[in-house]
């Protein structure tokens, strides 16, 4: 039987019609091949990936046989004033690489994200292809987030990975799949397995039916994070997008196109968002556009119709090169908190040439409100905070003008030329910033700050609450919060504030469970006789049973 036979590819139920008649045309620039490609690893002040990072990037981390877990804090400073440099050389003086797998940052399976890109589209069927056990964990993915899809699945087997046969298979199921009255793409993902065996999905046909196919490799042993896959997947249809407008008119946004120049935005955002940054942007004679990963197909050309890039996830490099193909200007960081606000409101005015006089009275307009907001909210405690979904720094900075004494922030993302000028700020604040941040480099952080409050992911949290800190998760609570504007300026004190204030009780818990599980266990030596007696009666009784 054939592999493609044995497991029927499902696929997504429902679907919008393929609207009908002519488009309106969206115009961009085509790729203009004076432009430089931009390469991340080689921007001023930035080390190649794998080589260790100066100033205040921590070089390495502490070994396994580093105290970490449950040791006394060392240097914990009792102000804000206290330095970085003791955290710094007690990691410095641990092991030069992190005992991780593949010395890579120490997060979820990467194509959670570019499957959770795939499952938040309109019109968009995606297919996996990997090991069953890795398919079966990543659907958990539509299921988590109520994406009401169905996620095809081409299985595989020794044979038809050797021989070539598992490329038929997919080839086959994507053209059973493509139907335009559902679908406007299909998207096919090699996992670990067939990326490393080499499966080409580069060979597939660029549509079927008028449906595209995108292929896409994004391996765990290849890409760094989630959040860097879901870059990976949206370059690849931004690239796609782009080639088709630069051949023709395309589809226009289902509202119609803005009447003003649009900035289009870089990330996933909280769904209030990008309605806070376009009332920003109103005063300066613009308009917010699509956010990148879209919606739908035809938001890419919208995305690509624009004056200017927002990055405000610096992560996705991939997109940006797209952009920079088309002709398109890129700016940094975000609008959160009050110095951040005037100072990417600038930026956007400079890259759109925005009158200064008209920046100048959107500034006095906005940045009133964002000062009496967090005027209102303060923030009162010690910080250490960590992450892999990219936005960390954005969040350290509205923390930091919060109130708040951020110590230590850790991404598991890279470091980009986009996120230079919040690291820069940060670390002018003395806040440590790491990028590509381990596992022992989070716990060091803990151990030798002993925040008020410990930010973070899953052990992370664990890891402080063992210690009795107070800790929250940040995916699930800290990147769900508005943070651009007067709306984002204040969204943070009270949750943070209610979780500091939550030590006594942590407190109580760790005296009532104190020495549980931390002596030596009494190994109880007569049951252990007593056990060992009876299984050698069994074994007598068995072998008399088989000498009648």
């Amino acid at each position: 039987m054939r592999a493609a036979d044995s497991v029927p590819i499902d696929t997504a139920r429902g679907g919008e019609p393929a609207s009908a008649g002519p488009t309106p045309r969206v115009d961009v620039v085509a790729g203009a091949g004076d432009l430089p490609r931009v390469d991340v690893a080689a921007f001023q002040g930035a080390p190649s990936e794998g080589a260790p990072l100066q100033g205040a990037q921590i070089q390495g981390a502490p070994s396994q046989s580093a105290p970490i877990p449950g040791a006394p804090a060392q240097g914990v400073h009792g102000c804000r004033s206290g330095a970085i440099t003791p955290f710094r050389d007690a990691v410095q003086s641990g092991a030069t690489t992190p005992e991780a797998p593949h010395d890579q940052p120490q997060t979820m399976c990467p194509a959670f994200g570019s499957l959770r890109v795939g499952l938040r589209m309109r019109r968009t069927a995606t297919v996996l292809c990997g090991s069953a056990c890795c398919v079966y964990g990543l659907t958990f993915t539509s299921h988590f987030y109520g994406a009401r899809r169905t996620v095809g699945y081409v299985p595989f087997n020794s044979e038809t990975l050797v021989t070539g046969k598992l490329f038929e298979d997919i080839h086959e199921a994507v053209h059973k799949l493509a139907d335009p009255a559902k679908y406007d793409a299909i998207i096919v993902t090699n996992l670990c397995v067939p990326t490393a065996a080499g499966v080409p999905l580069r060979l597939l046909p660029k549509q079927v039916n008028g449906v595209r196919i995108i292929g896409i490799d994004v391996p765990g042993f290849g890409t760094g994070t989630h959040a860097e896959a879901k870059d990976i997947l949206a370059a690849a249809m931004l690239n796609r997008a782009r080639h088709e407008a630069e051949q023709g008119p395309v589809q226009a946004p289902r509202g119609g196109r803005a009447d003003r120049p649009t900035v289009t935005l870089l990330g996933e955002m909280f769904p209030a968002d990008p309605v806070n940054i376009g009332m920003m942007l109103a005063p300066l004679g613009l308009a917010a556009g699509p956010a990148v990963p879209t919606a739908e197909w035809r938001e890419l050309y919208a995305a690509l119709d624009c004056g200017v890039v927002a990055a405000i996830h610096p992560i996705y490099t991939n997109v940006l090169r797209e952009f920079e193909a088309a002709g398109r200007k890129a700016v940094g960081s975000a609008p959160v908190g009050y110095e951040g606000t005037a100072a990417w409101i600038d930026a956007i005015a400079a890259a759109c040439d925005v009158p200064r006089p008209v920046v100048e009275a959107a500034k006095n307009k906005l940045l009133p409100p964002i000062r009496a907001a967090l005027d209102s909210a303060r923030i009162h405690g010690r910080i250490t905070m960590f992450g892999y979904e990219g936005s960390e720094l954005l969040v350290a900075r509205l923390m930091v003008e919060s109130g708040a004494d951020v110590r230590y922030v850790g991404t598991a993302c890279p470091r980009t030329p986009w996120s230079e000028a919040d690291r820069d700020w940060l670390e002018s604040r003395g806040v440590h910033v790491q990028f590509r941040a381990t596992h022992e480099q989070d716990l060091a952080a803990i151990v030798e700050f002993r925040p008020d409050l410990a930010i973070g992911t899953t052990p992370m949290v664990q890891k402080a609450k063992e210690l009795s800190i107070p800790s929250i998760y940040f995916t699930n609570l800290i990147s769900t919060l508005p943070m651009f504007g007067a709306a984002g300026a204040g969204s943070l004190a009270r949750l943070i504030n209610a979780a500091i204030n939550n030590k006594a009780r942590f407190d109580k818990m760790s005296e009532f469970f104190a020495g549980i599980g931390e002596a030596e266990e009494d190994e109880r030596p007569e049951f252990r006789e007593a056990y060992r007696r009876r299984l050698a009666a069994q074994a007598k009784q068995r072998k008399a049973e088989e000498v009648g």
